[in-house]
């Protein structure tokens, strides 16, 4: 099994109109660009400020084309917390791809991780509004990330590549790390010119491996 079909993107999530009939290409291309435009304004404004009309107009969108594809601000913001999770969860799978053991896979991964947060900075602001607009999308996205790392990481052990440490707790774990080193050096750091960088430092993901493979890496038995 892939890692993409570890994060369950083998099986693509269909998508329909507000009042549940399949897209054409055109349509998928419109709700694309009201997806993209909600992510920015959501970033920029919050959820509360944000508006249909102010989404509409960043998007080139008329007002009554919005209610096609969605019905409330709220179902949009929904449907920007699973699209912005199945991106995330795409970098990350194809990151790591390639990886010839699941300790080159972790680091991989969140390299992927991270340079879609650096790119996408706004995951973190809808993540975090999703507590108190949706709190079950707040946890669908979470689950869904770890949901993957716990299936490779119980693949892993089956081949002896990672110790005997619980794969739902250790999944938690380095989901719980990788979020919280993306918003240290990615979302709170800036250059001299204001700038937020464009990448994690390398000594950072170097000096967060070796944390990882102190608890993933296979113990010798005395």
């Amino acid at each position: 099994m892939s890692a993409a079909e570890d994060f369950g993107l083998e099986e693509e999530e269909t998508v329909s109109s507000a009042q549940g009939r399949p897209l054409t290409k055109r349509g998928e291309a419109t709700r694309a660009k009201l997806l993209a435009a909600a992510e920015d304004v959501f970033a920029e404004l919050g959820y509360h400020e944000a508006s249909i009309v102010k989404i509409t107009e960043r998007a080139g969108i008329g007002l009554g084309t919005f209610y096609l594809y969605f019905d409330s601000k709220q179902s949009l913001f929904e449907a920007l917390v699973v699209d912005l999770n199945r991106r995330v969860r795409r970098s990350m799978a194809e990151a790591m791809e390639g990886a010839t053991n699941r300790l080159e896979a972790e680091r991989a991964g969140f390299a992927g991780f991270f340079r879609f947060t650096a790119e996408h900075p706004a995951l973190y602001r809808v993540v975090r509004e999703a507590e108190f607009v949706s709190p079950e999308m707040l946890r669908l996205h979470y689950t869904r990330i770890v949901e993957g790392y716990r299936a490779g990481l119980a693949k892993a052990q089956a081949a002896g590549e990672v110790s005997d440490i619980d794969p739902e707790v250790a999944a938690w774990a380095l989901m719980g790390m990788g979020e919280l080193l993306g918003m240290r050096y990615l979302l709170w750091e800036r250059d001299a010119d204001g700038r937020p960088p464009a990448a994690v430092p390398d000594h950072v993901l170097t000096e967060m491996m070796r944390l990882v493979n102190d608890g993933l890496a296979p113990k010798e038995k005395p």
